[in-house]
């Protein structure tokens, strides 16, 4: 698993997800809003606003408030309105990084995520510098004692999978956007578990952090980033190898 995966997979398990569920909530409902305002709010007709309210659900967001979020976006009920926006720049080790953002304000935001970098010792690039590194994918975990590859391939590859990957631990299925949910059904429909599925960006090629002051100052930057209310993901190039990982988390 790359580096940037497996941090927020053992983040994940360690609870620090639970702590953040409500700043979690509010990232989901602005996705949810701006994906109903952009394509409708018809999750049949409107493949990303299904992936937001699945997401939504896996998180355990009530029904009543994704519904509430569909409205505001659709205009249905009032709300406010949301401008992606994203932002390039570098992390400490030379680590590229990719923030997405949904605001109402992008004079804000912008100043906001520039301040994150520079007390965290990255720094803002222009627009393009990073981005050309990352590729937009589906990308869904299944742990090792859900399946063996073999049933795992014979469920996937015709819904759409285009790649499987054993991490050691689990297994990693890379998808097109567009076949994340077909992939995801096509599981289901195995009776096949999974930990996440997820729209994401992978980076290209990795900037390997092989000492523990190095994997700190990065990672410290990307959490900066991510508790942002404004930031919806971030997408970084490093990759930690398990043990100094092991020693940033103990």
């Amino acid at each position: 698993m790359s580096g940037h995966s497996k941090w927020h997979s053992i983040k994940h398990k360690k609870g620090a997800a639970d702590k953040a569920r409500g700043k979690l909530f509010a990232k989901l409902i602005k996705q949810i809003e701006v994906a109903a305002r952009d394509g409708g709010g018809d999750t049949d007709s409107n493949p990303t606003l299904r992936t937001m309210v699945q997401k939504a659900r896996d998180s355990s967001v009530p029904v009543d408030t994704i519904e509430r979020a569909i409205k505001r976006g659709t205009g249905e009920l009032e709300g406010v309105r949301y401008e992606p926006a994203s932002y390039e720049g570098y992390a400490p080790n030379g680590v590229a990084i990719y923030v997405e953002v949904l605001t109402d304000n992008r004079n804000r935001a912008g100043a906001e995520v520039k301040n994150v970098f520079t007390r965290n010792g990255g720094s803002l690039a222009e627009p393009g510098a990073v981005a050309w590194q990352f590729e937009r994918k589906g990308v869904i975990h299944v742990e090792r004692q859900a399946t063996t590859e073999d049933d795992l391939m014979l469920a996937t590859l015709d819904a759409g999978a285009e790649d499987i990957v054993d991490e050691g631990d689990g297994y990693r299925i890379t998808t097109a956007p567009t076949d994340l949910h077909a992939v995801r059904t096509a599981l289901e429909g195995a009776g096949i578990a999974f930990q996440s599925a997820d729209l994401t960006m992978l980076p290209s090629t990795t900037v390997p952090l092989t000492d523990e002051g190095s994997a700190r100052a990065v990672l410290r930057l990307v959490d900066a980033l991510e508790d942002h209310d404004d930031v919806q993901g971030v997408y970084a190039n490093f990759d930690i190898p398990d043990d100094v990982l092991e020693m940033v988390m103990a």
